[in-house]
């Protein structure tokens, strides 16, 4: 059965189409073609010809031309729309003008760093020429690491790599750095938040060095669909960047399928689970011959449908390798024979992470599942393009779940069809990000005085008060390293704070591992002494958390509960920024102290989630200052209620606000928090906040402060088109926790400050 066919099996099944939101068809789109440039090397030309490809779509010869003509460009176009051409087009007709020239590539993930090269060696061997290519990554073996140093002509690597394995060892790349002409850096979405914002200081970090070593490279980047990829591409890079846009690559027909589990529990708002639906789907998809990928969000849930599409495929003597897990841990060599079997049409069904999200060639799959919201429109879009590589009709079934997150996309379609609304954020001047990265870069190269560091603010502050801290040393005009240690070592690009605390196993006496790592912000929830710990479905319990040395000691245990400890929020206020007010209604963005304090835990029973008892928490308090945004209730309207319905309702509003700002920020739910204050020691009024959960901010707060009208109305919009009585986990919040009177409170709040504010 084709994919035709099953859409027409399934819009006839009454018992599927009643779950089915909505059937979305998008139409065929026709490839928009352009010449090939004229600076483009007729080398080039004649291996693109012997592919059969005698003319560009829009969108690459639009990039070339623009990167030919000396500019830094972003491009943006869907996934499978080409954009590999987009730049190693021009690296590769640079290199073969001038044998000297370099590029270097930056990934994200190894996987696509392999992939990537994989596709340059076959242009390459067409080209006949000797042009090398190498990956740079953890992987690399140490006996080829000087081959690469002395005679990469494009050096393949990712963003961890280059800031602790080559800008420290400059010295040893010195033809790579006086030579380098394009820095290329595909799927630039991913660089938001913490990660982004330590991006671009490893940027600034490496163009300080070429204009050392004599040389000015422009930069491709490319980026999957987001509201703002000029803003963020030139936040990354420092420069004016050329948006390219015009997407000319073809796409077959679509079906796009929102579909909602049926509910099971009216009063509490919960539906059937979404990973035996996606089994469902996926066994259906697997029977009729359907090659497909299934997404889901945490590795277990990849086992567990992993094992159940296997038990549908087994053959007598127990073999089913046509149904595939793929995740991270599996080890690299198996990852690239899965990606291979996908290629090869050998694989029929591959349930994965989001590892598979991002570009790496698995070949033309002809259905797609998600199991649940991935986080952002830019990931649900960039799996779902995993679908209809070709010109051939495709489909996707997004199964939603319970969480408030789904239920908001699954009822509002039209929000994941149309234009993504999200933004990709970065704070590059984030004091916590930007020390670190000062560091780096002096022990790299000495800063002279009145030297800069891209656009970074008051360099000199920040290098006196290094040297204060001796851990630099002035002397003859010149700020040097003279610190023992190794910065880069002790700095993660994936998290702001240096200080994460290490997870030991000491199940075993004789042989006690890591099994991994936490912020110092969180720690104190999860890893409490006598705290329950899940690893990978496992339970260990904690015995000591040594806060000094940034240590837990675990030990695996059998249990029958997990625990969750009560976190006590307080918040003072540093400094006000901006303030507006307007019908009574503050909106104010400023920075914050926010004070953390484990008092206690509960023991919650798996599967019943009944309350088995509790239990005393004796820790320090951690503090972290970052920005924030809020919001103060009128008097009039404050005074209209009770304190109980009053609370009930700021609640709901605060539930609310964590549906929809993630979505419009395009942030991970816990990069945000909110909370409220019927009382707040900021404002002396009924306060909701809203603040970044990193420390210093990474620039979240100050874009809900632009765009807080929009959050309000959307907010409103929520929980007045919701269908339940009282409240519910997709809006509101459950009448459990928000009383009977919450969502109507919560409704009257939001329209008052809709009307008042905006």
């Amino acid at each position: 059965m084709n994919v035709d066919q099953l859409a027409e099996v399934l819009r006839r099944d009454s018992s599927f189409m009643e779950n089915v939101v909505r059937w979305e068809e998008l139409p065929v789109r026709p490839a928009v073609y352009a010449p090939f440039p004229e600076g483009l090397d007729a080398k080039l030309r004649d291996v693109l010809a012997a592919r059969g490809i005698h003319q560009l779509y829009s969108h690459q010869a639009s990039a070339v031309e623009a990167v030919l003509r000396g500019e830094d460009v972003v491009v943006v176009t869907p996934t499978a729309s080409g954009k590999t051409m987009c730049y190693n087009l021009p690296v590769l007709s640079s290199i073969l003008r001038d044998p000297d020239s370099r590029a270097l590539y930056l990934f994200p993930t190894k996987a696509l760093s392999a992939d990537q090269v994989s596709e340059l060696y076959d242009m390459i061997q067409q080209c006949g020429e000797d042009i090398k290519t190498y990956t740079y990554d953890g992987d690399t073996p140490a006996a080829a690491r000087r081959a690469v140093r002395q005679a990469g002509h494009i050096v393949v690597t990712n963003p961890d790599m280059l800031h602790s394995g080559i800008l420290p060892h400059h010295t040893k790349w010195v033809k790579l750095f006086e030579n380098l002409r394009y820095i290329v850096i595909d799927e630039i979405h991913t660089y938001r938040g913490v990660f982004g914002s330590n991006l671009a200081n490893v940027l600034r970090r490496l163009m300080r060095l070429c204009a050392f070593y004599g040389s000015r490279p422009q930069f491709i980047l490319c980026s999957a669909t987001i509201a703002n990829p000029q803003e963020l591409a030139e936040t990354l890079t420092g420069r004016p960047v050329t948006l390219i846009d015009n997407n000319g690559a073809p796409m077959g027909r679509r079906h796009f399928v929102f579909y909602n589990p049926p509910v099971i529990n009216q009063q509490l708002g919960i539906r059937k689970g979404v990973i035996p639906e996606a089994r469902r789907i996926s066994g259906m998809l697997l029977k009729n011959g359907i090659q497909a990928i299934t997404f889901a969000r945490s590795r277990l849930t990849v086992e567990v449908l992993t094992r159940y599409l296997k038990d549908m495929v087994r053959d007598p003597m127990g073999n089913a390798g046509r149904v595939r897990g793929y995740r991270g841990g599996y080890l690299p060599t198996q990852r690239r024979e899965i990606e291979r079997g996908l290629r090869a049409g050998q694989i029929d069904a591959v349930v994965s992470t989001n590892a598979l999200e991002l570009g790496i060639d698995i070949g033309a799959l002809d259905a797609c599942v998600l199991c649940g919201y991935p986080g952002t429109i830019a990931s649900a879009w960039q799996q779902a393009g995993r679908a209809g590589r070709r010109k051939d009709t495709s489909i996707v079934f997004f199964i939603a779940s319970s969480a408030a997150i789904d239920q908001y996309i699954v009822n509002h379609p039209d929000y994941f069809l149309k234009k993504s609304p999200e933004n990709a954020l970065l704070n590059p001047d984030n004091l916590y990000v930007l020390l670190s990265h000062f560091k780096c870069a002096a022990f790299e190269l000495p800063f002279e005085d009145g030297d800069g560091f891209g656009n970074a603010p008051a360099p000199e502050e920040l290098l006196d008060f290094l040297t204060e801290e001796h851990i630099l040393h002035h002397v003859d005009g010149r700020y040097h390293w003279s610190a023992e240690d190794f910065p880069a070592s002790e700095i993660s690009l994936r998290s702001a704070a240096s200080e994460n605390f290490v997870i030991i196993d000491q199940t075993d006496p004789a042989h006690h591992r890591v099994i991994g790592e936490m912020d110092r912000f969180t720690a104190p929830m999860l890893l409490h002494e006598n705290a329950i710990y899940l690893h990978e479905g496992v339970t260990y319990q904690v015995e000591k958390l040594d806060f000094d040395a940034c240590k837990a000691f675990i030990r695996r245990v059998e249990s029958a509960y997990y625990t969750d400890a009560d976190l006590n929020i307080s918040l003072s206020l540093l400094d006000v920024e901006e303030e507006v007010s307007r019908g009574g209604v503050t909106r104010a963005l400023g920075e914050v102290k926010v004070t953390a304090l484990v008092t206690m835990f509960k023991k919650i029973r798996f599967d019943t989630h009944e309350n088995l008892g509790f239990g005393h928490v004796r820790l320090p308090e951690t503090d972290m200052h970052t920005t924030a945004m809020w919001w103060t209730l009128p008097d009039d309207t404050a005074a209209a209620f009770s304190s109980d319905t009053l609370k009930n309702g700021m609640l709901g509003v605060t539930n609310l606000l964590r549906i929809v700002a993630p979505l419009y920020l395009m942030c991970a739910p816990q990069d945000i928090a909110v909370l409220y204050q019927v009382k707040s020691p900021i404002t002396d009024k009924p306060t909701v906040i809203l603040y970044d959960n990193c420390p210093g901010g990474v620039g979240l707060s100050q874009k809900a402060f632009g765009m807080q009208g929009l959050l309000l109305r959307e907010c409103l919009n929520i929980v007045t088109s919701c269908a339940c009585e009282n409240g519910c986990p997709s809006c509101a919040g459950p009448v459990g926790e928000i009383g009977m009177d919450g969502k109507a409170t919560a409704a009257q709040l939001l329209r008052e400050l809709v009307r008042r504010s905006t």
